[in-house]
């Protein structure tokens, strides 16, 4: 269900390409794994950047110049898409000589590569390219999530934060120029009455507003952009993160919580976009502004500093009594999201069984924890307002009376003029002083942000080994060798010393009591859990060293309950397959069954299914969430307990499906009902995370006494004659 040239025949030239670019690396391209569109004459950059990505590389497709291929001089291969529809590979260049030297990907390996101008280049390239590397390791590609990854986030927009600092410095000093105009007009053109100079002073002020109001504007255009730049690469980074996170985080905490304290991350960065840099720019005015004040009036100048001081030590001994509430007001915020996430997500189970009551009664207490834990932050963090207050304001009233007061006192010679140029030029520095001093509280709110945030996204990812796995081409072949596994917080191993070898194409049928370690084994197989003892295997290759995206990518998975992602029929069963096209569907549903039912629908495959496809029965879900696990022809297929919610109808849909789909792959079926196993090749028999016995049907009837006793329980309904009367023959057990 692959692409056309990668499934037989000649490989092609741009596949070569890539293929030898890859191998530079280290890496294998495996032609089967290319999804093109099968209408294209030639694989699209699109297609082959997304092959390359999918194998675990950082790909880019690019349109390139001359210029640009002269400065690719031991840099790794560059893949030049030709317009002929074949490639050849950059391998380097020689600025001296003004050539490049380009590889066929179809010669063979001992022919070197030829030089070519930009001339004879420029007759059969048209600029296309892809560039490719392996992907980065993790301590540089995903570092710690903190403050100072998100100040050098912030840090990358250089020339933003420059043209802001340079806006910012133009400003401060159109802020001093009204305010000397105004000393200006008090001292020289009311004193002299002279209407020349009042003129020309008002001319001079327009201009300087006009170009204020420019600058400010562009000011904010500029910190607007730089904070939507920022959220983006947040958002991506958090997604990436939150994703790769193992399967095990999103099982032992609630979907409401990690979702309320992911979003805390928002807030840091309106802080750090918004007030952090706002406060920023306006030190930089406080700087240019405090030699002005100082210069019209030391003494207020220093009242000014003694009153912004006051302000601050005023915020500081409010600190650690605010910092202690806030991480209440957190820990209630973050209980009260996860009854609600929990509430949402459980909705079905919420009406069946009429929990409205309970639910609500939970709720309500959650929304008075939360309430009465923000009440006493909220009133904490009113004191330092208050006692701020009086301090800003004489800031402002009391200059104005000490100023007069000075004024009217020859001694000082203080003259009028000069007054009001320092009224005008405080209110600028007192803002800035008064702001630094409430970022300090500000910070204690954006600090427990931070931690809540950095408590799911510093977690140890899944994938470590992102772009140096291996991948192998498996045939299916499974072995266990003392495989032994606990959960973490439990004691009993849920697998104890687990050895078994099944060879590729087995359907293998894993039965037992519930808690005897069936789905374990799925999941140590699906890389889920990786903290165990001893060695899996796939094809003789460890497990462990696979890459895992690789590794998944190559099984196909059905669950018990499935889900279905909102979108049509057919985008659900090409689910992560963008290559692959309604014919493949078709084919999928065909093999599982679907078909049928599909065709009833609407509108066929491009029926629109909600979120929790309520226009759906269970066994139809089921049978579309087969369709989706063989869309890739996988080597492994699991099912894990995939028929145990369905009706005797659909069961028996699914499982006359079985045969023809197990056909050339491994299958692994987890099942509490032993009569879907009969047809099984081998049947893994566990209790207590032992394995007791590993044979065909009638084999396990006959020595395994564990195995017996569930078909008896199972079966006892069915009459002895033309049977084995297992259920009289059963042991007690």
């Amino acid at each position: 269900m692959g692409s056309d040239a990668s499934r037989s025949g000649p490989i092609h030239p741009r596949l070569l390409a890539m293929m030898m670019a890859a191998r530079y690396y280290g890496l294998d391209l495996d032609p089967i794994e290319f999804r093109g569109d099968p209408n294209e004459p030639a694989p699209t950059p699109a297609a082959l950047s997304s092959w390359a990505q999918g194998a675990g590389m950082w790909s880019r497709a690019v349109r390139l110049r001359w210029r640009h291929l002269l400065g690719f001089n031991d840099t790794g291969p560059v893949v030049l898409l030709f317009t002929d529809g074949t490639a050849g590979l950059l391998t380097g260049a020689s600025v001296e000589h003004k050539v490049v030297m380009v590889r066929d990907p179809r010669a063979p390996e001992a022919e070197p590569p030829v030089p070519v101008d930009e001339m004879r280049l420029a007759e059969v390239w048209a600029g296309e390219a892809i560039m490719l590397r392996a992907q980065r390791g993790h301590a540089e590609a995903d570092p710690p999530f903190s403050l100072r990854w998100l100040f050098g986030l912030v840090g990358q927009e250089r020339a933003a934060i420059r043209d802001m600092f340079i806006a910012s410095v133009a400003l401060s000093f159109l802020t001093i120029f009204p305010a000397l105009m105004v000393m200006t007009v008090v001292d020289r053109v009311i004193t002299h009455r002279s209407y020349s100079t009042l003129a020309l002073v008002s001319v001079i002020l327009a201009i300087m507003i006009l170009y204020e109001a420019l600058l400010s504007h562009a000011r904010r255009l500029i910190i607007l952009v730089v904070g939507v730049r920022v959220d983006a690469k947040l958002n991506l980074h958090v997604f990436n993160r939150l994703i790769r996170l193992p399967l095990d985080y999103f099982e032992r905490h609630p979907a409401g919580e990690t979702m309320y304290k992911v979003t805390q991350i928002h807030q840091v960065r309106q802080f750090i976009t918004g007030k952090l840099m706002a406060t920023f720019l306006d030190l930089i005015t406080l700087a240019i502004l405090l030699p002005i004040l100082f210069w019209l009036n030391a003494t207020l100048a220093w009242i000014v500093l003694v009153c912004a001081a006051l302000i601050l030590l005023i915020i500081v001994a409010y600190l650690r009594p605010i910092r202690l509430l806030f991480g209440r007001v957190v820990k209630a915020e973050t209980d009260k999201q996860a009854a609600l996430g929990e509430t949402i997500f459980g909705i079905k189970t919420v009406k069946s069984l009429a929990l409205e009551p309970q639910r609500k009664a939970l709720w309500d207490e959650r929304v008075a924890e939360a309430g009465k834990w923000r009440l006493a932050f909220g009133k904490i963090s009113n004191w330092p307002q208050t006692l701020v207050i009086p301090v800003e304001r004489f800031m402002w009233v009391g200059i104005i009376l000490i100023g007069a007061y000075m004024t009217i006192s020859d001694e000082t010679g203080v003259g009028v003029g000069s007054l009001f140029a320092f009224m005008m030029l405080s209110q600028r520095v007192s803002a800035p002083l008064v702001g630094l001093a409430r970022l300090m509280e500000e910070w204690e709110e954006v600090g427990g942000a931070m931690g809540q945030a950095a408590d799911v996204l510093n977690r140890p990812l899944e994938i470590d080994n992102a772009g140096t796995g291996v991948r192998p081409k498996f045939s299916g072949a499974v072995s266990f060798e003392d495989v032994t596994f606990t959960y973490p917080g439990t004691k009993l191993p849920a697998l104890n010393k687990i050895s078994f070898d099944i060879p590729a194409g087995t359907m293998l049928g894993l039965v037992g009591r519930s808690g005897s370690g069936k789905s374990t084994i799925t999941r140590l197989l699906q890389g889920i859990n990786r903290e165990y003892s001893g060695f899996v295997k796939i094809d003789g290759a460890d497990l462990r060293a696979i890459n895992l995206r690789h590794l998944r990518s190559s099984f196909g998975v059905v669950l018990q309950e499935n889900f279905l992602f909102r979108g049509s029929i057919r985008d659900n069963i090409l689910a992560g397959r963008p290559g692959l096209t309604l014919d493949d569907a078709i084919r999928a549903a065909r093999l599982a069954g679907a078909e049928e039912f599909i065709e009833r629908m609407p509108n066929g495959y491009e029926t629109y299914i909600e979120e929790g496809s309520p226009n759906l029965s269970g066994g139809q879900r089921q049978r579309l969430a087969i369709a989706r696990a063989v869309i890739t022809d996988p080597r492994i297929l699991i099912l894990d307990e995939a028929t145990s919610a369905l009706d005797p109808e659909s069961e028996a849909l699914v499982n006359a499906n079985l045969l023809r789909i197990a056909r050339g792959r491994t299958m692994l079926i987890v099942s509490h009902r032993l009569s879907s196993l009969v047809d099984c090749d081998l049947i893994m028999v566990l209790d207590k995370g032992m394995l007791l016995d590993i044979a065909p049907h009638d084999v396990l009837l006959e020595r395994c006494s564990v195995y017996r006793q569930l078909w008896a329980q199972q079966n006892r309904h069915i009459d002895s004659q033309g049977n084995r009367n297992v259920a009289l023959a059963a042991p007690r057990i």
